[in-house]
């Protein structure tokens, strides 16, 4: 079966590699976090199948994974709910012994005997399993690269270093750019300009780094609960990005008359990318390590009950799929990375015309999408739209997906 023989491949691989120095055991694997809950599910379905009721009417009877594909995406081909993928893994927990260490080339096959569902893996149609070898040359490739991603972290990534949430004082409390260069109004990539700290945020160069690296941000947008109209946060729009090149300084000499004068010295900062123009007044906060993280969608083990904030970037009423939006419920309320959460669209209404007494009645509740949250704050959220069936909008009510 391929899993079997991809075990055999890396084996061999870690066994030679491990000879020559090239690398270790942990490079030829993802470290993705299975939680205790997630592997007991898969456990109860290895054991039992999951119920036809649960399988996608659509499912089919084989599948070969393809380059480009994640574990959301194959979860959805045969469950009604991507988001229960340990399920999916237990259908095949004998073969698969980490969900994350799925590659392209390998056939997924349903098995629906004695009504229930369980999946078997064997070996693609195709010839698309990687192939490495090493050689005294010292050359070597990772299987672990080419295994599926849970999503495409293209669409998390970016917002990830341009939005932020900040209390009411942190975007004014941050150093602000005072001057360009050459008295220009606008600053774009390659400008130079001249920026300040207030008091306990001077820009001083970091002895560890040849350049400090920062983030430029505009005035915060203030983010209110749309049920009762509390400021939850404010959202400072990100703008670019500056390297520190000279620590702001203060200097002393004698004016014309000889008396002793002490002059501000600007920090000079050099800016390297730009979203859009940046100009006097806008902020700078320091650029945070970068993390890699692993987003494994999972349903909150408590009751969730949460609104849609507003819409990323404010350029349209609804978020479509693969668009950000915030919520108004972050890690106070036991939100955590990798959270999936329906979007309800809420039922009209109307008045019913079949009964005499005209009386107004409210259609249910329908479910519209799912979304995912991707980046947690104290009070607020940032989460991706997976799927949706129209428009997200402002006041969304948002549940377990359960």
């Amino acid at each position: 079966m391929a899993k079997l023989g991809l075990t055999k491949v890396s084996f061999r691989l870690a066994a030679l590699a491990a000879g020559l120095g090239l690398l270790g055991a942990p490079a030829l694997a993802q470290n993705y976090p299975i939680t205790a809950q997630q592997r007991a599910t898969a456990t109860q379905v290895a054991q039992s199948g999951v119920a036809m009721s649960e399988l996608n009417p659509n499912a089919p009877q084989s599948y070969t994974v393809k380059p480009g594909d994640t574990l959301w995406a194959i979860s959805g081909l045969f469950l009604k709910s991507a988001w229960r993928w340990p399920e999916l893994w237990g259908m095949n927990l004998a073969d698969i012994k980490n969900p994350h260490l799925i590659y392209p080339g390998q056939t997924l096959f349903l098995d629906t005997s004695n009504g229930r569902a369980r999946l078997r893996m064997g070996a693609g149609t195709g010839n698309d399993l990687p192939t490495v070898r090493l050689s005294p040359r010292t050359r070597s490739e990772s299987l672990a690269a080419n295994a599926l991603p849970t999503l495409k972290s293209q669409l998390i990534e970016p917002f990830l270093a341009e939005p932020v949430i900040v209390d009411e004082l942190g975007l004014s409390a941050a150093p602000r750019i005072v001057a360009a260069q050459d008295s220009r109004v606008l600053l774009t990539r390659g400008d130079r300009a001249y920026a300040r700290g207030n008091a306990g945020a001077e820009l001083l160069d970091d002895p560890k780094q040849k350049q400090k690296a920062y983030r430029v941000f505009r005035n915060a947008t203030p983010l209110k609960d749309p049920l009762t109209g509390e400021v939850l946060g404010y959202e400072a729009q990100y703008v670019g990005k500056a390297l520190l090149a000279q620590s702001e300084s203060t200097q002393t000499s004698l004016d014309a008359e000889g008396k002793s004068r002490t002059d501000i010295i600007p920090a000079t900062i050099d800016i390297t990318d730009a979203k859009e123009e940046m100009r006097v007044g806008d902020r700078l906060l320091p650029e945070p390590p970068r993390t890699l993280q692993s987003y494994v969608p999972h349903a909150p083990q408590n009751p969730i009950d949460a609104r849609v904030v507003s819409v990323y970037g404010s350029a349209v009423a609804n978020a479509a799929q693969n668009q950000v939006v915030v919520i108004n419920r972050g890690t106070r309320d036991g939100v955590e990375s990798g959270h999936v959460l329906a979007i309800m669209k809420a039922g009209a209404r109307m008045v019913d015309k079949t009964d005499a007494t005209l009386p107004q009645i409210k259609l249910p509740d329908e479910r519209n999408g799912l979304l995912m949250v991707f980046r947690p704050f104290e009070r607020l959220s940032y989460a991706l739209v997976l799927d949706i069936t129209s428009g997200v909008k402002v006041g969304d009510h948002l549940v377990n997906p359960n």
